[in-house]
């Protein structure tokens, strides 16, 4: 079999982008059978050049909201390929690139061509400043959903949807998984000691760039409350807070601060050594673009049991509602968690009191923890290691490449137009029109 030669497009290390550890990751794993050659930002202008001299089989497209993956978007409809979607509502990127740039009249077309149903008006509130949460009603999906040839993300309930609101496009699920952060015991008491937390201290841990959308807000009144109780528990705070500027005040506030650390940005190999002291991991979103959090699966990796909010696109992942037990027994002796349960779920609607609930009972709950860590280890197992991601890569990979690109004729202008047509009539002026015939 002729081995298939691709173009990945990703954000690479020393990105700070989980995709590209996740493309790291990945990449190691598929090149024993696939030539790929990965063109991240910085070197995405030899594409051209070199897809026309020696056209690749099939160009994979890692694609999500963050700034690194701006550029890929007119390189997706141009030359259309195997489309990843990390983040399956890509609104914020939308709107931050072409309103930042001012190109107005491209955010007006682009959002009218992927919502031609919407209220054609939003596109004025949006360009004077007034977006934000809003645009997670809007995915601005149809542009890529019409000229990929196959779009992959990473659940089957995420895919499901696609494929009924886009019944033309070819849609796959491709499980998102991560290779274990590992880190030794005695790491664990080094890092502990590090930070200042007691030998019996519980610790819960937050991983991962810090926004409104992590919920850390309900995290710290949850946190304030179990301490209050008396329990010898501490958070850490393991990311880039940039994004949350309102963290000092809160904890302030809340009169914590003694007991949470706030980290920065942290290698991955200094993430395993958090995670290896961590009691508890709170990996909870909202709103959510129906993405798949890579930190929950580093955190069911390392063993540790899990708090994650309870959301449609995650109704197939085995949890327990915190609620359910009748104080002042522990948790464990009404509710335990049913076989197969590998997180803990909070209901948005109850947010406040179902994460009290659940934080104070795994603080002081061994039993209940030590069940959960191994059931959910077992999951990570079973679903998310990246072996099996690579595996089913694999396959998707070999479809997309046998499948013609769609035809699709009534895009966005800013997506057709090469911006060469000024240049054409010049040299078609002064008679050199064959000299740049490479432009049309």
């Amino acid at each position: 079999m002729t081995t298939l030669r691709l173009a990945w497009f990703s954000p690479l290390p020393p990105a700070r982008s989980g995709v590209a550890s996740y493309t790291a990751e990945l990449v190691p794993l598929l090149q024993h059978e696939l030539a790929i050659e990965c063109f991240p930002e910085s070197r995405a202008h030899d594409f051209i050049w070199q897809h026309r001299r020696a056209p690749y089989d099939l160009v994979v497209y890692q694609l999500g909201n963050a700034p690194f993956h701006d550029y890929m978007w007119p390189y997706l409809v141009a030359y259309p390929g195997l489309v990843v979607l990390h983040d399956p509502r890509l609104h914020h990127a939308r709107a931050r690139l072409l309103l930042s740039q001012k190109r107005f009249d491209s955010y007006r077309h682009e959002f009218w061509f992927d919502h031609p149903d919407a209220t054609r008006d939003f596109v004025e509130y949006a360009i004077e400043g007034l977006g934000g949460p809003i645009y997670y009603f809007w995915s601005m999906l149809r542009v890529l959903m019409n000229t990929a040839r196959v779009v992959a993300v990473h659940n089957e309930r995420v895919a499901d949807g696609l494929r009924a609101s886009f019944p033309e496009a070819i849609v796959r699920a491709i499980p998102l998984g991560k290779a274990p952060l590992a880190a030794s015991r005695v790491e664990r008491q080094e890092t502990r000691a590090d930070l200042g937390v007691s030998k019996t201290g519980v610790v819960f841990a937050v991983f991962g760039k810090l926004t409104p959308e992590k919920r850390i807000a309900p995290i710290l009144r949850a946190f304030a409350s179990t301490v209050r109780d008396g329990v010898d528990a501490w958070l850490w705070l393991v990311g880039d807070a940039a994004a949350y500027p309102s963290l000092v005040m809160e904890l302030e506030e809340l009169a914590i601060a003694d007991r949470v650390r706030v980290t920065g940005h942290v290698s991955e190999r200094a993430i395993g050594r958090y995670l290896e002291a961590t009691d508890v991991c709170l990996c909870l979103r909202w709103p959510t673009a129906l993405e798949t959090s890579a930190a929950w699966l580093h955190c069911l990796a390392a063993g540790r049991p899990t708090v994650i909010t309870d959301l449609a696109h995650l109704v197939d992942v085995p949890t327990i509602d915190p609620r359910h037990h009748r104080a002042p027994a522990p948790l464990s002796a009404v509710d335990p968690p049913r076989p197969g349960a590998v997180a803990v779920r909070i209901d948005l609607l109850d947010e406040d009191r179902a994460l009290r609930g659940a934080m104070r009972t795994l603080a002081t709950d061994i039993s209940w923890r030590e069940a959960l860590a191994s059931a959910g280890h077992a999951y990570w197992l079973a679903n998310h290691t990246i072996e099996l991601t690579a595996a089913r890569y694999r396959d998707v990979i070999h479809e997309a490449a046998a499948r013609p690109a769609p035809v699709c004729t009534d895009l966005p202008r800013h997506f057709t137009e090469d911006y060469t047509e000024l240049t054409r009539r010049i040299a078609d002026h002064i008679g050199i029109s064959d000299a740049v015939s490479f432009l049309r």
